[in-house]
């Protein structure tokens, strides 16, 4: 895995996410309740802070967990919930560690198809079906893993051209198009409530 991403739109923060399998995971599982540059930006932040080039799951996972948050609550905090985030970060590490053997990329590693990769990432600790579908995606579209079927496993965010996620940023502009789509969702979802649908 060594490909340019731009989901931090921060160069260092996107290289270390284009070359770290678990980098590319932590990102991924940041993001939620934060702006997405922000949560794809902590993987950097957390390894500078352990005074590493890059996030160990085994490290990670053999954290002291208060001592550990206490990492992720420094200011700029890597979360807008750094105490609940650490403890998710150190757990998917943990996982990691025993059925993976601390290696990210065997998660999706000569997996069968995309439907094999869909529940791998689902089982992980803070992935749930749609990010582990948006995850597929950014997988199938950007970093070159493409299992037979893996646009149908992803759903929706697997299709071609569309600016739905993470999954579909390669730039400022595309960043635009699912911020669009995202406030045009989050639109129709208030819309949907306020008329009791």
């Amino acid at each position: 895995m060594d490909v340019t991403l731009h989901l931090a739109q921060d160069p260092e923060a996107d290289e270390l996410l284009g070359r770290s399998p678990l980098a590319a995971l932590v990102g991924m599982l940041l993001d939620q309740q934060v702006p997405m540059e922000w949560a794809f930006k902590g993987p950097r932040t957390i390894a500078d802070r352990l005074g590493a080039d890059d996030l160990d799951a085994h490290e990670i996972a053999a954290q002291d967990p208060e001592a550990f948050a206490a990492l992720l609550s420094e200011k700029p905090a890597v979360h807008r919930y750094p105490g609940s985030m650490a403890k998710r970060v150190q757990q998917l590490c943990q996982y990691l560690v025993e059925h993976y053997d601390g290696n990210a990329e065997l998660v999706w590693k000569s997996v069968a198809d995309g439907r094999e990769l869909r529940r791998r990432l689902e089982e992980l600790p803070g992935f749930g079906r749609q990010k582990a579908q948006i995850f597929l995606a950014l997988l199938g579209k950007q970093l070159g893993v493409q299992p037979e079927g893996w646009r149908e496993a992803a759903g929706a965010y697997g299709e071609p051209e569309s600016f739905r996620s993470v999954a579909d940023i390669t730039g400022p502009d595309s960043l635009a198009k699912v911020r669009a789509h995202k406030q045009e969702m989050k639109a129709a979802a208030k819309a949907a409530k306020a008329s009791g649908k």
